[in-house]
């Protein structure tokens, strides 16, 4: 396709593939139904009270009676309470959420070894070939979801599709405990049906613009020239053009290599002396370099992250040489950094991250036997 100089390859569409999307139902706050059973049918919102923390927090979720009064994540915790002052608040315990994503990944891998992660609560699996030689897609992805609910007791929304755009679409079009699946030939109508807010990446921002030139639902991106969306939306103009119509070649990938690695605290009281930021600094350390460990990761760069009372936020980082392996010299790098850019203020979000990451390589060095054998050297 050609636009004065501009060429544009014409999008294929891979329809071979058979891909099922799995997503959660509002899961953290199901596991904790399902540890504490008095919570169920009232609204349930993961979260500190804001109480308890003078007004300070964030949802991390909320089950669908709360969602009823208009909470969602990333809320502050106390518009939440504001909105429901009878909803339940239970601080997260992401111990408790890795665990059951854990076993939830074992029934996945019952069918295929192509699972893509997007977070503990849903993933993309590819069972183009599954280990139980079955054809239907679908078929799979009910019996996915039966075992989670019989091994789990929670529930979960699937969508089915020849690509990822379109599977996790048809995740979120039944929710909760849901499925719809979305073969080629329903494909085009499906998406020139669906308003633009609802398709996938599509932002709050996006929306906007697209309302200011007419685009409110997938037929009206659909009309649209791949050119004028180029120019509206740069880089996703390309990648609307081609969903609208369907096409999403990606591959389902089984690890995504992280960036970097780093773990942060908002504490429920400012820290006001020196002693509680080191305290806090030593268990963030710990915490990175324990989660750098089981990945087999380390990295060269180290970003320390300093919110104070009156939400100033600083960033900044240190680069060395050398990887950092140890999470004791990571502690007092961080510590160093502490001491270089501290305010007088209290502090109210601490945050060490490691960057510049490669994979840790265990070499086999060989050392000469008398080194290791001293007695048994040969003395002739």
């Amino acid at each position: 396709m050609r636009y004065g100089i501009l060429t544009f390859d014409e999008p294929k569409k891979d329809t071979s593939r058979k891909i099922i999307h799995i997503d959660m139902d509002a899961f953290y706050a199901s596991v904790e139904i399902r540890e504490d059973p008095s919570l169920k049918n009232k609204p349930v919102v993961i979260a500190r009270h804001p109480k308890d923390t003078g007004g300070r927090g964030v949802v991390t979720t909320a089950n669908y009676e709360a969602r009823k009064y208009g909470i969602h994540s990333a809320m502050s915790a106390q518009k939440a309470f504001e909105l429901c002052p009878k909803a339940l608040f239970v601080p997260p315990n992401f111990d408790l959420y890795r665990e059951a994503s854990s076993k939830m990944h074992q029934i996945f891998r019952r069918y295929t070894d192509k699972i893509q992660p997007l977070s503990l609560d849903e993933a993309y699996l590819d069972v183009t070939t599954n280990r139980i030689d079955q054809k239907s897609a679908t078929l799979i992805a009910e019996r996915i979801r039966k075992e989670i609910h019989s091994e789990l007791n929670l529930t979960c929304s699937a969508g089915v599709s020849y690509n990822k755009f379109l599977a996790k679409l048809a995740s979120d079009y039944n929710k909760p405990n849901g499925i719809t699946v979305i073969p080629p030939d329903k494909a085009h109508d499906f998406l020139v049906h669906l308003p633009i807010e609802k398709y996938h990446g599509v932002g709050e921002k996006s929306v906007e613009k697209m309302h200011a030139i007419g685009i409110y639902n997938g037929q009206d991106l659909f009309d649209k020239e791949e050119l004028e969306l180029v120019r509206h939306f740069g880089k996703m103009g390309h990648s609307l053009y081609r969903k609208v119509r369907g096409i999403d070649n990606s591959e389902v990938k089984n690890d995504r290599e992280p960036k970097s690695i780093g773990k942060e605290s908002t504490f429920a009281h400012n820290l006001i002396s020196e002693n509680e930021v080191i305290g806090a600094l030593r268990e963030l350390s710990a915490k990175v370099m324990r989660n750098m460990s089981k990945k087999q990761k380390h990295g060269k760069t180290v970003v320390l992250k300093i919110r104070y009372e009156d939400f100033q936020t600083y960033t900044r980082r240190r680069t060395f040489p050398d990887y950092i392996d140890d999470e004791e010299e990571l502690f007092q790098i961080a510590v160093s950094i502490w001491e270089e850019e501290s305010l007088d203020l209290s502090v109210r979000l601490l945050g060490i991250t490691v960057t510049g990451l490669d994979s840790v390589v265990f070499e086999n060095i060989p050392l000469p036997l008398w080194q290791k054998f001293p007695d048994e050297r040969n003395t002739d």
